[in-house]
């Protein structure tokens, strides 16, 4: 058991706002979430928010080295705890449970491990999300020096799994030809870049007598140059595969397929200095797929991770084994590169490096990417630094508004917003309408989070209003002030999402059938309950 996940059996999750913490630049830009939180709680939350909304869940959770930096029942688990991977195993699953309902059916989860725990976790992961949705295991060069207190051999390296709610459905985005093949793929057409290989084949399996059905006539028009499969006049030159040295050689391609690739256009000719010669177009698109082996310099954790953090708080040494920004920035493009509405989320946050990887890529390319942060408030490891308080909410702040690093160089600000909140509890041993009244009165910021509406429009007694830049939500703690709220939202233009509060589930769609193109309705707390019901039972 752990206590976390038996606490909700009689308490329930909802979300409180910190005010003095919320960043705004750009009202018109989109809002991301901090969640302080112990991450079960934050899911469930999330269960009812944003339930398959999620584009890629990106999460480092703790590697179990048993060297006691990981709590689990208010306790560290160390290499001498005999349930040491069973604990981890149980916290683990009950997580990625939860995550694996919020994914889109399109959606992707990027886990990172490394030896203590890879073979526990891709069994995991294999039972929740599906054997035949692993999409890969990226190994990754994250300390090129090598982990030097290793017995035998010096780790360099950590593994990213990918998985997605159906694969089937996924994309992995190609990643942009780099310098050199730039330099190879160097010609384009309509279609693609490509690269001109000769159409005479050479080498092994290359003669006539090997291939006798790849050796036929190609013919081409001496002035234009067009090939035919057939000689059209005396003005058609024919070509056969010979070689300078007279030998009888093959055409790489069969006389069907060539036939095929010459009306496409992927089979030419060029003149050269030694006459006419036939070309085919290699081609390759906008990049090619990401290899399942990265090793670069910025991938490195210390250099790029531990340092970064340091040069943003100006303090060193506050949180240990941060993720290179660049290896997260990268294996998020995978999923993410040409979607810039991209919903990302990270509940096991830590220093936040997941969030700095979303602005960074809405900097690039001007994108609207959003984020979800989920992490606790834990001290970091005994050194007085709290983890969402002190590392995590000032490092994104930072990020966003711009600071000076340790040579007290202004480094600009990303820009974008943020909205922070904790999770908060309502008693609910049993459904009584007391409990009921309670819940609902509660779970107004919870609303406006799966709406995505946070600027208050009107705040009454009985009911309240919030928008954003072309939504609406409405909620109303009483039926009896239906007429009143209806009256409210009579002249203002556009959608709104209605809450009412009702002891059962009805949805009262009689009292709003004049005006149901505008509204979407949904009872509460009901709907609330029957998500908790399923996660809690």
């Amino acid at each position: 058991p752990e206590e976390v996940v038996e606490m909700c059996k009689e308490k329930l999750p909802v979300l409180k706002e910190v005010k003095n913490k919320e960043i705004i630049t750009d009202k018109n830009k989109p809002v991301n979430l901090l969640i302080e939180s112990d991450n079960y709680h934050a899911l469930s939350v999330l269960n009812y928010t944003h339930a398959k909304k999620i584009d890629v869940i990106y999460i480092d959770p703790p590697y179990n080295t048993g060297s006691s930096k990981w709590i689990y029942d208010n306790k560290y688990v160390d290499s001498e705890d005999a349930f040491r991977h069973s604990k981890w195993l149980s916290f683990m699953f009950k997580r990625l449970k939860l995550a694996r309902n919020l994914l889109k059916d399109n959606g992707v989860i990027i886990c990172t491990i490394d030896d203590y725990e890879i073979h526990s976790l891709g069994l995991l992961m294999d039972e929740i999300f599906g054997e035949n949705n692993r999409m890969s295991i990226l190994v990754i060069e994250s300390n090129p020096r090598g982990r030097t207190s290793n017995a035998f051999f010096a780790t360099s390296h950590e593994y990213y799994l990918f998985y997605g709610r159906n694969a089937l459905k996924c994309k992995i985005e190609e990643q942009p030809l780099n310098e050199e093949q730039s330099a190879v793929f160097k010609y384009k057409d309509d279609i693609s870049y490509y690269r001109l290989l000769p159409m005479r084949k050479s080498g092994a399996a290359s003669r006539r007598n090997e291939r006798p059905k790849q050796f036929y006539p190609i013919y081409v028009n001496k002035n234009t140059l067009k090939l035919s499969m057939t000689k059209l006049s005396n003005n058609w030159e024919e070509l056969l595969p010979i070689d300078e040295s007279g030998e009888e050689r093959v055409w790489k391609l069969g006389r069907e397929n060539c036939e095929k690739y010459i009306k496409s256009g992927d089979v030419i000719a060029k003149r050269g200095r030694k006459g006419i010669k036939l070309y085919q177009k290699d081609r390759i698109k906008s990049g090619r797929k990401p290899k399942t082996m990265w090793i670069d310099p910025k991938y490195d954790a210390s250099a790029h991770g531990t340092n970064l953090i340091a040069e943003i708080l100006g303090k060193r040494n506050i949180f240990e084994y941060p993720k290179s920004l660049y290896a997260v920035i990268d294996s998020l493009k995978t999923i993410v590169r040409s979607n810039k509405n991209a919903l990302v989320l990270d509940f096991f946050a830590g220093s936040g490096t997941t969030g700095h990887a979303v602005l960074e890529l809405n900097k690039e390319d001007d994108g609207n990417r959003k984020f979800i942060l989920c992490t606790n408030n834990e001290d970091n490891n005994g050194n007085g630094y709290k983890i969402a308080e002190d590392i995590c909410y000032p490092r994104i702040k930072k990020v966003i508004e711009g600071y000076k690093n340790l040579k007290s160089e202004d480094v600009k600000g990303l820009g974008g917003n943020l909205k922070y909140f904790k999770t908060n509890f309502v008693d609910y041993d049993e459904p009584t309408d007391r409990n009921k009244i309670k819940l609902t009165e509660q779970a107004t910021e919870m609303l406006c989070v799966k709406e995505g509406t946070f600027e208050k429009v009107l705040d009454q007694k009985n009911f309240k209003i919030f928008k954003n830049t072309n939504h609406y939500t409405g909620i109303i703690f009483d039926q009896v002030a239906i007429p009143a709220f209806k009256k409210a939202i009579k002249n203002i233009k556009g959608k709104f999402s209605v809450y009412i509060f009702s002891l059962g589930d009805e949805t009262f769609d009689d009292e709003f059938k004049d005006i149901k193109q505008k509204v979407k309705l949904s009872p509460i707390p009901e709907a609330i309950l029957r998500v908790y019901r399923r996660i809690f039972k």
